[in-house]
């Protein structure tokens, strides 16, 4: 092999990084632009679209094995879906065109355009169905949380691993039905709660932002969601645990098919994610990690964030894009 060759983890690098933040750029834009509209399906659309049409840009090889849309009949990059220029790097992708499709269509804070990438074969294959999940920020002793543990005893330890009393802990969990006896259990501790309508992905990553005082993500959301999540703590660093809701015998039958022997499993974020990967996320309408993308006269401004786990590298990107005709296509 010349010397010059590019060796996988170097294509990452030097290669991917800033492409892929082109691909969530283009997503955030193409949605952004039906912000408010009520329109959650026309905006999701526009964003896979979009998303797709820059993924087949890129010099790579790349399987989606993490696709959104399945449950909800929303358009999707459907699992097994091959995007790229086909000859090159062969690479794992998550996706989540548009995270928060309820949010963008409401003008809501926190809707985010996100994508997840890794050397081929070494992110979890999983079928669009819900999964429980746990997660909390860097630094604290492995074993702090348990997926199966009650949800009063999960504070407690945090608390305890922190240093503080549990009234001083903030959970987050997404705003549903299933999630009122959790929410019940952390409140008796003391503990406080923040509720959100949608975007798990962002939840999870909150509990790694010390500035968003957020301390434990508790509940059941997205399975593509949780993966794109458990990309994002490799790279900052968190512990995550989480496992597929596995109900229906469509469902087992999908699973089988994706090689998933144990359905019961619970996953750590090494599970999920095995590689070196990357993650990216551009904002599309303002939250408490990115700022929204802001139409202007001249130019279109969007914010995002990329990360690299075998580095711990974090980017902001702040971008303005001054070609307009071309954004005008998406």
């Amino acid at each position: 092999m010349s010397s010059f060759a590019v060796q996988p983890s170097q294509m990452l690098e030097r290669i991917l990084t800033l492409e892929i933040v082109r691909v969530t750029e283009r997503a955030a834009v193409s949605a952004a632009r039906l912000r408010g509209q009520g329109k959650d399906k026309a905006s999701d659309q526009a964003a896979v679209d979009a998303m797709r049409r820059e993924l087949n840009k890129l010099p790579i090889d790349g399987t989606v094995v993490i696709g959104e849309g399945e449950m909800d009949e929303a358009p999707m990059l459907f699992i097994g879906e091959k995007v790229g220029q086909k000859g090159g790097f062969q690479v794992d992708i998550a996706v989540d065109p548009l995270e928060g499709t309820v949010l963008c269509a409401k003008n809501m804070p926190g809707s985010i355009a996100t994508l997840a990438m890794a050397e081929a074969g070494t992110l979890l294959h999983a079928p669009d169905c819900y999964m429980d999940k746990i997660a909390i920020g860097p630094g604290y002793p492995k074993g702090t949380i348990d997926l199966d543990a009650p949800a009063d005893e999960n504070i407690v330890n945090l608390a305890k691993a922190k240093g503080v009393k549990p009234n001083e802990i903030t959970a987050i969990l997404l705003d549903r039905p299933r999630h009122a006896k959790i929410i019940e259990a952390v409140r008796k501790t003391g503990a406080a709660v923040t509720l959100i309508s949608d975007g798990d992905v962002a939840g999870v990553i909150h509990t790694a932002e010390p500035r968003t005082g957020i301390d434990i993500y508790l509940g059941i959301g997205g399975a593509p969601e949780g993966v794109l999540a458990a990309a994002a703590l490799r790279c900052i660093g968190g512990q995550m645990q989480t496992r597929l809701v596995i109900d229906t015998d469509e469902l087992r039958a999908r699973i089988a098919k994706m090689g998933i022997k144990d359905a019961k499993k619970k996953y750590e974020i090494d599970d999920m994610v095995k590689g070196d990967c990357l993650f990216a996320a551009t904002g599309v309408t303002t939250g408490a990690m990115l700022d929204g993308v802001k139409f202007g006269k001249d130019a279109i401004e969007t914010d995002t964030v990329v990360m690299r786990s075998v580095t711990g590298t974090v980017r902001r990107v702040r971008a303005e894009h001054r070609q307009l005709d071309k954004f005008h296509l998406d």
